[in-house]
Protein backbone atom coordinates (compact mmCIF):
# COMPACT_ATOMS: atom_id res chain seq x y z
CA UNK A 1 0.00 0.00 0.00
CA UNK A 2 1.38 3.44 -0.93
CA UNK A 3 1.90 5.87 1.94
CA UNK A 4 -0.11 9.06 1.80
CA UNK A 5 2.47 11.79 1.29
CA UNK A 6 0.28 14.74 0.46
CA UNK A 7 -0.42 17.69 2.66
CA UNK A 8 -3.38 19.87 3.66
CA UNK A 9 -3.17 18.39 7.13
CA UNK A 10 -4.20 20.32 10.20
CA UNK A 11 -1.43 22.22 11.97
CA UNK A 12 -0.94 24.69 14.79
CA UNK A 13 -0.07 27.37 12.27
CA UNK A 14 -3.17 26.72 10.18
CA UNK A 15 -5.22 27.13 13.36
CA UNK A 16 -3.53 30.48 14.08
CA UNK A 17 -4.03 31.58 10.48
CA UNK A 18 -7.76 30.80 10.60
CA UNK A 19 -8.21 33.45 13.31
CA UNK A 20 -6.41 36.26 11.47
CA UNK A 21 -8.18 38.96 9.48
CA UNK A 22 -5.08 39.79 7.43
CA UNK A 23 -2.84 37.79 5.08
CA UNK A 24 0.57 36.39 6.03
CA UNK A 25 3.68 37.08 3.96
CA UNK A 26 6.75 34.90 4.45
CA UNK A 27 9.86 36.79 3.35
CA UNK A 28 12.36 33.94 3.62
CA UNK A 29 11.70 30.38 2.45
CA UNK A 30 14.65 28.24 1.39
CA UNK A 31 14.18 25.70 -1.37
CA UNK A 32 16.47 23.08 -2.84
CA UNK A 33 17.34 22.55 -6.49
CA UNK A 34 16.91 18.99 -7.77
CA UNK A 35 20.43 18.49 -9.05
CA UNK A 36 19.80 16.46 -12.25
CA UNK A 37 17.17 18.98 -13.42
CA UNK A 38 19.37 21.95 -12.67
CA UNK A 39 22.43 20.43 -14.34
CA UNK A 40 20.40 19.45 -17.39
CA UNK A 41 19.10 23.00 -17.64
CA UNK A 42 22.58 24.49 -17.27
CA UNK A 43 23.89 22.02 -19.87
CA UNK A 44 21.40 23.28 -22.43
CA UNK A 45 22.09 26.85 -21.38
CA UNK A 46 25.88 26.83 -21.56
CA UNK A 47 27.29 23.41 -22.31
CA UNK A 48 29.42 21.03 -20.28
CA UNK A 49 31.93 23.71 -19.30
CA UNK A 50 29.19 25.62 -17.52
CA UNK A 51 28.03 22.46 -15.74
CA UNK A 52 31.60 21.86 -14.56
CA UNK A 53 31.75 25.43 -13.30
CA UNK A 54 28.45 24.89 -11.47
CA UNK A 55 29.72 21.76 -9.75
CA UNK A 56 32.96 23.46 -8.78
CA UNK A 57 31.10 26.46 -7.34
CA UNK A 58 28.59 24.41 -5.39
CA UNK A 59 31.12 21.85 -4.22
CA UNK A 60 33.52 24.45 -2.88
CA UNK A 61 30.99 26.86 -1.42
CA UNK A 62 31.51 25.93 2.22
CA UNK A 63 34.65 23.84 1.93
CA UNK A 64 37.81 25.18 3.52
CA UNK A 65 40.93 23.40 2.43
CA UNK A 66 44.61 23.14 3.16
CA UNK A 67 47.31 23.95 0.65
CA UNK A 68 47.34 20.23 -0.19
CA UNK A 69 43.64 20.40 -1.12
CA UNK A 70 42.32 18.50 1.90
CA UNK A 71 39.00 19.62 3.34
CA UNK A 72 38.23 19.77 7.07
CA UNK A 73 37.18 16.12 7.32
CA UNK A 74 40.26 14.85 5.53
CA UNK A 75 42.61 16.71 7.86
CA UNK A 76 43.92 15.57 11.19
CA UNK A 77 43.55 17.75 14.27
CA UNK A 78 47.17 18.77 13.84
CA UNK A 79 46.63 19.75 10.20
CA UNK A 80 43.63 21.85 11.15
CA UNK A 81 45.77 23.69 13.67
CA UNK A 82 48.55 24.12 11.15
CA UNK A 83 46.30 25.51 8.41
CA UNK A 84 43.63 27.08 10.72
CA UNK A 85 40.95 25.32 8.67
CA UNK A 86 37.53 26.74 9.48
CA UNK A 87 34.82 24.38 10.75
CA UNK A 88 32.15 24.96 8.13
CA UNK A 89 28.39 24.19 8.26
CA UNK A 90 27.35 20.55 8.21
CA UNK A 91 23.98 18.73 8.09
CA UNK A 92 22.34 22.02 7.17
CA UNK A 93 19.19 20.64 5.51
CA UNK A 94 16.08 18.91 6.84
CA UNK A 95 16.19 15.14 6.22
CA UNK A 96 14.38 13.14 8.94
CA UNK A 97 11.19 15.05 8.09
CA UNK A 98 11.12 13.58 4.61
CA UNK A 99 7.85 15.23 3.60
CA UNK A 100 9.43 18.62 4.26
CA UNK A 101 12.57 17.62 2.35
CA UNK A 102 10.42 16.84 -0.68
CA UNK A 103 8.40 20.03 -0.15
CA UNK A 104 11.49 22.22 -0.43
CA UNK A 105 12.49 20.47 -3.65
CA UNK A 106 9.14 20.12 -5.46
CA UNK A 107 7.44 23.44 -6.38
CA UNK A 108 3.97 21.90 -6.74
CA UNK A 109 4.14 20.36 -3.29
CA UNK A 110 5.36 23.58 -1.70
CA UNK A 111 2.49 25.52 -3.26
CA UNK A 112 0.04 22.92 -2.01
CA UNK A 113 1.36 23.09 1.55
CA UNK A 114 1.26 26.88 2.02
CA UNK A 115 -2.13 26.54 3.71
CA UNK A 116 -0.62 24.07 6.16
CA UNK A 117 2.29 26.41 6.75
CA UNK A 118 -0.06 29.34 7.35
CA UNK A 119 1.33 31.66 4.66
CA UNK A 120 -0.54 33.34 1.83
CA UNK A 121 2.56 34.35 -0.13
CA UNK A 122 6.20 33.36 0.11
CA UNK A 123 9.44 34.74 -1.29
CA UNK A 124 11.79 31.87 -2.11
CA UNK A 125 15.55 31.74 -1.72
CA UNK A 126 16.98 28.72 -3.52
CA UNK A 127 19.87 27.57 -1.36
CA UNK A 128 22.31 27.76 -4.25
CA UNK A 129 21.18 31.07 -5.75
CA UNK A 130 24.41 32.90 -4.90
CA UNK A 131 26.83 29.99 -5.18
CA UNK A 132 28.04 31.20 -8.61
CA UNK A 133 29.56 34.23 -6.87
CA UNK A 134 32.53 31.95 -6.17
CA UNK A 135 32.99 31.15 -9.86
CA UNK A 136 35.72 32.63 -12.03
CA UNK A 137 35.18 35.81 -14.00
CA UNK A 138 34.54 33.70 -17.10
CA UNK A 139 31.62 31.78 -15.61
CA UNK A 140 30.19 33.99 -12.85
CA UNK A 141 27.65 35.90 -14.96
CA UNK A 142 26.59 32.98 -17.22
CA UNK A 143 25.99 30.80 -14.14
CA UNK A 144 23.92 33.42 -12.38
CA UNK A 145 21.89 33.92 -15.54
CA UNK A 146 21.30 30.19 -16.07
CA UNK A 147 20.31 29.55 -12.45
CA UNK A 148 17.99 32.55 -12.34
CA UNK A 149 16.37 31.38 -15.57
CA UNK A 150 15.92 27.88 -14.13
CA UNK A 151 14.20 29.21 -11.01
CA UNK A 152 11.96 31.55 -12.99
CA UNK A 153 10.78 28.62 -15.11
CA UNK A 154 10.38 26.32 -12.09
CA UNK A 155 8.04 28.60 -10.17
CA UNK A 156 6.30 30.63 -12.90
CA UNK A 157 3.00 28.74 -12.70
CA UNK A 158 2.83 29.47 -8.95
CA UNK A 159 3.48 33.20 -9.30
CA UNK A 160 0.22 34.02 -7.52
CA UNK A 161 1.63 32.50 -4.32
CA UNK A 162 5.39 32.06 -4.75
CA UNK A 163 8.21 34.13 -6.20
CA UNK A 164 11.89 33.13 -6.32
CA UNK A 165 14.62 35.72 -5.93
CA UNK A 166 17.24 36.41 -8.56
CA UNK A 167 20.87 36.06 -7.52
CA UNK A 168 22.84 39.10 -8.67
CA UNK A 169 26.67 39.18 -8.79
CA UNK A 170 28.27 42.44 -7.72
CA UNK A 171 31.98 42.06 -8.33
CA UNK A 172 31.51 45.16 -10.48
CA UNK A 173 28.55 47.53 -10.75
CA UNK A 174 28.24 46.79 -14.47
CA UNK A 175 27.81 43.03 -14.10
CA UNK A 176 25.22 43.71 -11.41
CA UNK A 177 23.28 46.02 -13.73
CA UNK A 178 23.41 43.54 -16.60
CA UNK A 179 22.10 40.63 -14.56
CA UNK A 180 19.54 42.80 -12.78
CA UNK A 181 18.04 43.96 -16.08
CA UNK A 182 17.98 40.41 -17.47
CA UNK A 183 16.36 39.02 -14.32
CA UNK A 184 13.67 41.70 -14.16
CA UNK A 185 12.98 42.58 -17.79
CA UNK A 186 13.47 39.16 -19.40
CA UNK A 187 12.65 36.69 -16.64
CA UNK A 188 10.06 38.74 -14.76
CA UNK A 189 11.67 38.15 -11.37
CA UNK A 190 10.68 40.71 -8.72
CA UNK A 191 13.18 40.41 -5.83
CA UNK A 192 16.96 40.19 -5.89
CA UNK A 193 19.42 38.62 -3.50
CA UNK A 194 22.98 39.92 -3.30
CA UNK A 195 26.00 39.16 -1.18
CA UNK A 196 26.54 41.98 1.32
CA UNK A 197 30.16 42.29 0.25
CA UNK A 198 32.79 40.98 -2.11
CA UNK A 199 36.30 39.93 -1.18
CA UNK A 200 39.08 41.81 -2.94
CA UNK A 201 42.87 41.59 -2.74
CA UNK A 202 44.73 44.27 -0.82
CA UNK A 203 46.54 46.05 -3.68
CA UNK A 204 49.86 46.68 -1.94
CA UNK A 205 50.17 43.03 -0.86
CA UNK A 206 48.88 41.63 -4.17
CA UNK A 207 51.54 43.62 -6.01
CA UNK A 208 54.26 42.16 -3.83
CA UNK A 209 52.84 38.63 -3.68
CA UNK A 210 50.99 37.89 -6.95
CA UNK A 211 48.21 35.33 -6.57
CA UNK A 212 49.64 33.04 -9.24
CA UNK A 213 52.90 32.75 -7.32
CA UNK A 214 51.61 32.99 -3.74
CA UNK A 215 48.05 31.56 -3.61
CA UNK A 216 48.13 31.08 0.17
CA UNK A 217 49.07 34.70 0.76
CA UNK A 218 46.34 35.83 -1.63
CA UNK A 219 43.76 33.74 0.22
CA UNK A 220 44.36 35.61 3.46
CA UNK A 221 45.54 39.03 2.29
CA UNK A 222 42.16 40.42 1.32
CA UNK A 223 39.49 42.82 2.51
CA UNK A 224 35.73 43.04 2.08
CA UNK A 225 34.21 45.69 -0.14
CA UNK A 226 30.71 46.49 1.19
CA UNK A 227 29.86 48.65 -1.85
CA UNK A 228 28.69 51.71 0.06
CA UNK A 229 31.90 53.05 1.57
CA UNK A 230 35.61 52.86 0.71
CA UNK A 231 34.94 50.90 -2.49
CA UNK A 232 37.24 51.07 -5.52
CA UNK A 233 34.05 51.13 -7.64
CA UNK A 234 31.17 53.57 -7.81
CA UNK A 235 28.06 51.46 -7.16
CA UNK A 236 25.61 54.35 -7.48
CA UNK A 237 24.64 53.33 -11.05
CA UNK A 238 23.60 49.92 -9.70
CA UNK A 239 21.52 51.36 -6.85
CA UNK A 240 19.96 53.80 -9.31
CA UNK A 241 18.95 50.93 -11.58
CA UNK A 242 17.50 49.02 -8.62
CA UNK A 243 15.30 51.99 -7.71
CA UNK A 244 14.38 52.64 -11.35
CA UNK A 245 13.17 49.05 -11.80
CA UNK A 246 11.39 48.98 -8.43
CA UNK A 247 13.24 45.98 -7.04
CA UNK A 248 13.44 45.11 -3.33
CA UNK A 249 16.99 44.10 -2.36
CA UNK A 250 17.67 41.23 0.02
CA UNK A 251 20.79 39.69 1.48
CA UNK A 252 21.74 36.72 3.64
CA UNK A 253 25.21 37.98 4.38
CA UNK A 254 27.19 36.10 6.99
CA UNK A 255 30.53 36.60 8.70
CA UNK A 256 31.77 33.06 9.37
CA UNK A 257 35.53 33.11 8.94
CA UNK A 258 35.85 36.70 10.12
CA UNK A 259 37.97 37.53 13.15
CA UNK A 260 36.21 36.08 16.16
CA UNK A 261 34.45 33.51 13.98
CA UNK A 262 37.39 31.33 13.03
CA UNK A 263 37.04 28.25 15.19
CA UNK A 264 38.63 25.21 13.62
CA UNK A 265 36.50 22.82 15.66
CA UNK A 266 33.08 24.29 16.45
CA UNK A 267 30.48 25.32 13.85
CA UNK A 268 28.15 26.85 16.45
CA UNK A 269 30.96 29.10 17.70
CA UNK A 270 31.31 30.45 14.17
CA UNK A 271 27.57 30.56 13.47
CA UNK A 272 25.80 32.31 16.35
CA UNK A 273 25.31 35.96 15.44
CA UNK A 274 27.21 35.79 12.16
CA UNK A 275 24.32 36.92 9.95
CA UNK A 276 23.78 39.94 12.20
CA UNK A 277 27.48 40.84 12.05
CA UNK A 278 27.70 40.49 8.28
CA UNK A 279 24.50 42.39 7.60
CA UNK A 280 25.47 45.10 10.06
CA UNK A 281 28.68 45.80 8.14
CA UNK A 282 26.79 45.96 4.84
CA UNK A 283 24.02 48.20 6.20
CA UNK A 284 26.44 50.58 7.90
CA UNK A 285 28.36 50.87 4.64
CA UNK A 286 25.20 51.95 2.82
CA UNK A 287 24.33 54.37 5.63
CA UNK A 288 27.74 55.99 6.18
CA UNK A 289 28.46 55.95 2.45
CA UNK A 290 25.36 58.04 1.87
CA UNK A 291 23.61 55.45 -0.29
CA UNK A 292 20.38 55.65 1.72
CA UNK A 293 20.58 59.45 1.48
CA UNK A 294 21.09 59.55 -2.28
CA UNK A 295 18.52 56.82 -2.99
CA UNK A 296 15.63 57.31 -0.55
CA UNK A 297 13.53 54.84 -2.54
CA UNK A 298 15.97 51.97 -1.94
CA UNK A 299 14.55 49.17 0.24
CA UNK A 300 16.87 46.52 1.65
CA UNK A 301 15.97 43.42 3.70
CA UNK A 302 18.71 41.95 5.88
CA UNK A 303 17.73 38.38 6.54
CA UNK A 304 18.46 35.67 9.13
CA UNK A 305 20.20 38.02 11.58
CA UNK A 306 17.12 39.01 13.57
CA UNK A 307 15.81 42.51 14.17
CA UNK A 308 17.36 43.34 17.54
CA UNK A 309 20.69 44.33 15.99
CA UNK A 310 18.89 46.83 13.76
CA UNK A 311 17.47 48.45 16.88
CA UNK A 312 20.75 48.60 18.76
CA UNK A 313 22.72 49.96 15.79
CA UNK A 314 20.05 52.64 15.33
CA UNK A 315 20.33 53.52 19.02
CA UNK A 316 24.13 53.65 18.89
CA UNK A 317 24.07 55.77 15.74
CA UNK A 318 21.96 58.35 17.55
CA UNK A 319 24.07 58.17 20.71
CA UNK A 320 27.33 58.58 18.85
CA UNK A 321 26.02 61.34 16.61
CA UNK A 322 25.07 63.33 19.68
CA UNK A 323 28.63 62.98 21.02
CA UNK A 324 30.63 63.17 17.78
CA UNK A 325 28.71 65.30 15.31
CA UNK A 326 30.65 68.05 13.55
CA UNK A 327 30.14 70.51 16.39
CA UNK A 328 30.21 68.16 19.40
CA UNK A 329 33.49 66.55 18.32
CA UNK A 330 35.17 69.85 19.14
CA UNK A 331 34.83 68.84 22.80
CA UNK A 332 37.82 66.58 22.15
CA UNK A 333 39.92 69.00 20.10
CA UNK A 334 43.23 69.57 21.94
CA UNK A 335 43.24 73.16 20.67
CA UNK A 336 40.37 73.97 23.02
CA UNK A 337 42.14 72.87 26.19
CA UNK A 338 42.78 75.66 28.74
CA UNK A 339 46.48 75.13 29.41
CA UNK A 340 46.62 77.79 32.16
CA UNK A 341 43.73 76.15 34.03
CA UNK A 342 45.27 72.72 33.55
CA UNK A 343 48.63 73.93 34.90
CA UNK A 344 46.97 75.56 37.89
CA UNK A 345 45.11 72.37 38.78
CA UNK A 346 48.34 70.38 38.54
CA UNK A 347 50.07 72.83 40.87
CA UNK A 348 47.18 72.62 43.34
CA UNK A 349 46.51 68.90 43.26
CA UNK A 350 49.46 67.23 41.53
CA UNK A 351 52.47 67.81 43.76
CA UNK A 352 52.79 64.13 44.61
CA UNK A 353 52.39 63.13 40.97
CA UNK A 354 54.91 65.67 39.65
CA UNK A 355 57.25 65.08 42.59
CA UNK A 356 57.69 68.82 43.15
CA UNK A 357 59.10 69.52 39.69
CA UNK A 358 57.80 72.57 37.86
CA UNK A 359 55.01 71.76 35.43
CA UNK A 360 56.08 72.11 31.78
CA UNK A 361 53.18 73.93 30.12
CA UNK A 362 54.47 73.13 26.64
CA UNK A 363 54.11 69.36 27.13
CA UNK A 364 51.44 69.25 29.86
CA UNK A 365 48.50 68.58 27.57
CA UNK A 366 50.28 65.77 25.78
CA UNK A 367 51.47 64.26 29.05
CA UNK A 368 47.98 64.48 30.59
CA UNK A 369 46.35 62.72 27.64
CA UNK A 370 48.60 59.70 28.10
CA UNK A 371 50.78 57.70 25.78
CA UNK A 372 47.77 56.21 23.94
CA UNK A 373 46.73 59.71 22.82
CA UNK A 374 50.05 60.85 21.39
CA UNK A 375 49.41 63.20 18.47
CA UNK A 376 49.14 62.03 14.87
CA UNK A 377 51.42 63.36 12.16
CA UNK A 378 48.83 66.13 11.87
CA UNK A 379 45.43 66.92 13.29
CA UNK A 380 42.34 65.97 11.27
CA UNK A 381 40.69 68.90 9.56
CA UNK A 382 37.76 69.89 7.35
CA UNK A 383 35.58 67.01 6.21
CA UNK A 384 37.85 64.54 8.04
CA UNK A 385 36.17 65.63 11.27
CA UNK A 386 32.68 64.45 10.30
CA UNK A 387 32.04 60.72 10.03
CA UNK A 388 28.37 61.49 9.36
CA UNK A 389 29.05 63.82 6.42
CA UNK A 390 28.37 61.46 3.50
CA UNK A 391 25.22 60.23 5.23
CA UNK A 392 24.05 63.84 5.39
CA UNK A 393 23.11 63.65 9.07
CA UNK A 394 22.16 66.90 10.75
CA UNK A 395 19.86 65.51 13.43
CA UNK A 396 18.62 62.28 15.02
CA UNK A 397 15.57 62.53 12.77
CA UNK A 398 17.88 62.18 9.74
CA UNK A 399 19.23 58.94 11.20
CA UNK A 400 15.71 57.61 11.61
CA UNK A 401 14.97 58.54 7.99
CA UNK A 402 18.11 56.90 6.60
CA UNK A 403 18.35 53.84 8.84
CA UNK A 404 14.89 52.92 10.06
CA UNK A 405 13.00 53.68 6.83
CA UNK A 406 15.10 51.87 4.16
CA UNK A 407 16.15 48.78 6.13
CA UNK A 408 14.00 45.77 7.01
CA UNK A 409 15.21 43.04 9.33
CA UNK A 410 14.33 39.38 8.92
CA UNK A 411 13.18 37.86 12.22
CA UNK A 412 12.78 34.12 12.49
CA UNK A 413 9.69 32.68 14.10
CA UNK A 414 11.09 31.69 17.48
CA UNK A 415 13.33 34.75 17.91
CA UNK A 416 12.29 36.38 21.17
CA UNK A 417 14.70 39.27 20.64
CA UNK A 418 12.32 40.61 17.98
CA UNK A 419 10.70 42.48 20.88
CA UNK A 420 13.51 45.04 20.61
CA UNK A 421 12.18 46.14 17.24
CA UNK A 422 8.90 47.24 18.77
CA UNK A 423 10.27 48.79 21.96
CA UNK A 424 9.45 52.47 21.48
CA UNK A 425 10.64 53.27 25.00
CA UNK A 426 14.19 52.28 24.12
CA UNK A 427 14.43 53.09 20.41
CA UNK A 428 15.27 56.79 19.90
CA UNK A 429 12.43 59.08 18.81
CA UNK A 430 9.96 56.31 19.66
CA UNK A 431 10.79 54.47 16.46
CA UNK A 432 9.82 50.93 15.60
CA UNK A 433 12.32 48.90 13.62
CA UNK A 434 10.99 47.19 10.49
CA UNK A 435 10.98 43.55 11.59
CA UNK A 436 9.68 41.21 8.88
CA UNK A 437 8.56 37.62 9.34
CA UNK A 438 11.18 35.29 7.88
CA UNK A 439 10.34 31.68 8.64
CA UNK A 440 13.66 30.34 7.29
CA UNK A 441 11.97 27.03 6.51
CA UNK A 442 14.26 24.77 4.52
CA UNK A 443 17.18 25.22 6.91
CA UNK A 444 18.15 23.14 9.94
CA UNK A 445 16.65 25.58 12.45
CA UNK A 446 13.13 24.73 11.22
CA UNK A 447 12.66 20.95 11.46
CA UNK A 448 8.90 21.27 10.75
CA UNK A 449 7.55 23.82 8.24
CA UNK A 450 4.12 23.80 9.88
CA UNK A 451 5.41 25.33 13.13
CA UNK A 452 6.89 28.82 12.46
CA UNK A 453 3.68 30.89 12.33
CA UNK A 454 2.44 29.25 15.51
CA UNK A 455 5.82 29.86 17.16
CA UNK A 456 5.54 33.55 16.36
CA UNK A 457 2.03 33.64 17.81
CA UNK A 458 3.42 31.96 20.94
CA UNK A 459 5.40 35.17 21.49
CA UNK A 460 2.10 37.05 21.70
CA UNK A 461 0.64 34.62 24.21
CA UNK A 462 3.84 34.83 26.27
CA UNK A 463 3.69 38.64 26.32
CA UNK A 464 6.93 39.09 24.36
CA UNK A 465 5.19 41.08 21.61
CA UNK A 466 1.65 42.40 21.25
CA UNK A 467 -1.01 41.29 18.78
CA UNK A 468 -0.42 44.55 16.89
CA UNK A 469 3.31 43.78 16.75
CA UNK A 470 2.49 40.33 15.36
CA UNK A 471 0.33 41.87 12.65
CA UNK A 472 3.15 44.27 11.73
CA UNK A 473 5.66 41.41 11.70
CA UNK A 474 3.81 38.96 9.46
CA UNK A 475 1.87 41.34 7.23
CA UNK A 476 2.20 45.13 7.49
CA UNK A 477 5.99 45.42 7.45
CA UNK A 478 6.57 42.82 4.70
CA UNK A 479 3.79 44.34 2.60
CA UNK A 480 5.30 47.80 3.00
CA UNK A 481 8.80 46.54 2.17
CA UNK A 482 7.79 45.15 -1.21
CA UNK A 483 5.24 47.82 -2.19
CA UNK A 484 7.39 50.81 -1.23
CA UNK A 485 9.97 49.49 -3.70
CA UNK A 486 7.33 48.58 -6.29
CA UNK A 487 3.74 49.69 -5.65
CA UNK A 488 2.20 46.98 -7.86
CA UNK A 489 4.41 44.21 -6.46
CA UNK A 490 1.43 42.07 -5.43
CA UNK A 491 -0.69 42.64 -8.53
CA UNK A 492 -2.22 39.35 -9.65
CA UNK A 493 -1.29 37.52 -6.44
CA UNK A 494 -3.35 35.98 -3.66
CA UNK A 495 -2.36 38.92 -1.46
CA UNK A 496 -4.02 41.41 -3.78
CA UNK A 497 -7.08 39.20 -3.98
CA UNK A 498 -7.39 38.88 -0.21
CA UNK A 499 -6.86 42.61 0.37
CA UNK A 500 -9.53 43.51 -2.20
CA UNK A 501 -12.09 41.43 -0.30
CA UNK A 502 -11.45 42.98 3.11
Amino acid sequence: MTRRLSSKQSSRSAAVKSRLDFPVIDTDVHVNDYTPALEDYVQHYGGSALVDALRKSLGGRFATRSAAGKDWYQQSAEERQQHRTLRAPWWARVTRNTLDLATYTLPDLLAERLEEQGADYSVLFPNDVLAPAAASDEFRQPLHRAINHFHADQYRKHAHRLTPVAGIPLNTPQEGIEELEFAVKTLGLKVINIAGGVRRPIPAIAAKYPKAEHPEVARHASYTDFYGIDSPHDYDPFWAKVVELGVPVTTHYGSQGWTGRQSISNYMFNHIGHFADGSQAFAKALFFGGVTRRFPGLRVALLEGGADWGAHVYTHLVDRFEKRNRQAVQNYNPAHADIELLAGLFEQYGAELTKGKPVNKETLLRDSLGISALPHSREPEGDELDDFLAAGIESAADIRERWVKPFYFGAEADDRTVAAAFNTKVNPLGAKINAIWSSDIGHWDVPDLTEPLAESWDLVEQGVISADDFRALVFENPHRFYTEAKPDFFAGTDIADKLSKR
